[in-house]
């Protein structure tokens, strides 16, 4: 972490701000070698204690874990602030901390357009995903996406586009997590990369939800705490005043007062209109964020888990927004936290780091280092249960056994598939030690908007949706988000290292959600055949059963 580049940090208008918060540090923020720190013991213990209580609750959940319904879904039994919460620990991650932090701290308030891009997906979750998707699935968002539809090609596409997304967004975490621990805790980044791995598999193959909802909720209270005293430790030194903590930064930064104005990070407009659609339409295309939805009892607790994590994540990215501008004022120019040239220690991205040692000194410092990497345990393990939920329930039960398969069959597939997901995001995230990591975490979510949305949408609200329709404009999608990411500045340039790029856009989701909402309109209605017709009929049933809740899993009428 010794080179986080301006050309990184200027990356991050384009693709790696593009991805869900938990990404934006590893995707290219972090690559090369890192200058191994002093050991931080108080961060090391307190990672201890947290691991120590988290397995603790790992086998408890393992012995409250008997049935499939249990593993996926912890019973239905999460209520909707507890949901709530846990998928603010799932959303809010380490990186989504201290990247944004280190776009207001280099940019200012330019840096908000992230915070508010992130948050901006959840009224359409709130208003158009999480009552039917309750309703209508089980399990997973492919449930609901096949319905009406043939269940092998819809479950084949939504599984390819889940573990597409997945084994991208591990590869991001375990390449963060590693350089983090490598730096905040003085190990070597293979035995970080390996305790990440196996701590994962832990909490998933054992615990199953129940354990990855209370990770999740714990890493989400102590993130929400410690961000919160940074903040308020920040503005009690200018007497609670935004005007006179925005009045210091523009005094001290080298932008002066040209980082209150917006408009300097996305300046070409289509760049800046895609990246606004991946943002608002790649969440409610995440499959391990969709897959909370099925944790508690009914659609209204449903509705009620969205109300509570959009409050928790929009008081967390004010948060970030205010430890931004507070690293500008008490950590820019000290010489504590800068080298000789001025630079930063560690970075940009390291600034909400040398924060908390400015307002609480080394115990604190130490807190926030823990639970900076705890938070990527927490998302990595929503993953990775996702992933697993899609190849045990879409692929091995609905599409190979059609669905008689018993439920310790599935449970089995789906701990032997998160033991293979683990082995596989660490030895991939050791491969990838040295790469920029960026167009990974750009395509993952290009394809979460691109795939997954547009298909669970059609397959909610339009009535001539067929199979034929969902599964080649869903392919579409994917393919033109590959293509474009690859032709595009980010991989062409970047990483292959070209002169200049194919295609000049760094955010595909404009081009590759427009090819697959087309494409699936356009293959529905020349499907004419019988099946297509039945499948059409089948919307009215649906439609009541999405709206009322009749009929759905552990569901009631409202």
């Amino acid at each position: 972490m010794s080179r986080l580049s301006t050309r990184v940090l200027a990356a991050s208008a384009g693709v790696a701000a593009a991805a869900l918060p938990g990404l934006a540090l590893a995707a290219g923020a972090i690559e090369g070698a890192v200058q191994k720190q002093a050991t931080n013991w108080v961060a090391i213990v307190m990672f201890l204690a947290f691991v120590a209580g988290t397995l603790g609750i790992t086998y408890w959940a393992a012995r409250q874990t008997k049935s499939a319904k249990d593993f996926y879904t912890a019973g239905g039994g999460i209520t909707g602030f507890q949901n709530g919460l846990a998928i603010a620990g799932d959303y809010m991650s380490a990186a989504s901390f201290l990247g944004i932090s280190a776009l207001v701290f280099a940019s200012g308030f330019d840096g908000l357009i992230y915070s508010i891009g992130f948050l901006v997906g959840w009224p359409v979750i709130l208003f158009l995903v999480a009552e039917r998707l309750r309703n209508l699935g089980k399990f997973t968002f492919a449930d609901v996406a096949s319905f009406r539809l043939q269940q092998k090609p819809i479950r084949t596409l939504s599984a390819c586009g889940t573990l597409t997304v997945v084994a991208l967004y591990l590869i991001a975490q375990m390449v963060g997590a590693g350089k983090l621990i490598q730096l905040l805790f003085g190990l070597d980044y293979m035995v970080a990369v390996v305790i990440v791995g196996a701590l994962m598999i832990a909490y998933v193959m054992f615990g199953g939800m129940l354990a990855t909802t209370w990770v999740q909720i714990i890493k989400a209270v102590l993130l929400l705490s410690g961000a919160t005293f940074m903040a308020v430790m920040v503005l009690y030194n200018y007497g609670f005043s935004f005007e006179k903590l925005f009045t210091a930064a523009t005094e001290v930064h080298a932008k002066g007062t040209a980082i209150m104005a917006p408009g300097g990070l996305v300046k070409d407009p289509l760049d800046a209109i895609s990246l606004g659609l991946a943002l608002m339409f790649g969440t409610a295309g995440l499959p391990h964020i969709l897959m909370r939805f099925f944790t508690v009892a009914d659609a209204k607790e449903a509705r009620k888990s969205v109300f509570f994590a959009t409050g928790f994540i929009g008081y967390f990215y004010i948060l970030t927004f205010v430890i931004g501008f507070g690293a500008i004022v008490l950590v820019l120019g000290n010489p504590e936290f800068t080298t000789a040239a001025g630079a930063l220690i560690g970075g940009n991205n390291m600034a909400a780091i040398h924060l908390s040692k400015a307002v609480g000194g080394d115990f604190f410092l130490g807190f926030i280092s823990a639970v900076a990497f705890a938070t990527i345990l927490a998302v990595v393990a929503g993953l990775t249960l996702s992933g697993a939920s899609a190849v045990s329930h879409d692929l091995y039960a609905m599409v190979i056994k059609k669905g008689h398969a018993t439920d310790k069959d599935e449970m089995r597939v789906s701990k032997m598939t998160t033991l293979v997901l683990g082995v596989v995001a660490v030895f991939l995230g050791i491969a990838f030690e040295k790469q920029n990591i960026a167009f990974m975490v750009g395509l993952a979510f290009a394809i979460a908007a691109s795939v997954n949305f547009p298909v669970l949408f059609y397959s909610m609200f339009w009535k001539k949706l067929t199979t034929k329709g969902a599964f080649y404009g869903g392919f579409l999608g994917l393919a033109t988000a590959v293509a474009l990411v690859v032709f595009g500045p980010t991989v062409w340039v970047e990483v292959l290292g070209n002169e200049s790029p194919i295609v000049p856009w760094k955010n595909p989701a404009i081009f590759s959600m427009t090819a697959a909402f087309l494409g699936i309109w356009i293959f529905s209605l020349l499907d004419n055949s019988k099946q297509a017709e039945d499948e059409r009929r089948a919307f009215d049933d649906q439609y009541v059963r999405s709206q009322t809740g009749i009929g759905a899993e552990g569901a009631s009428a409202h």
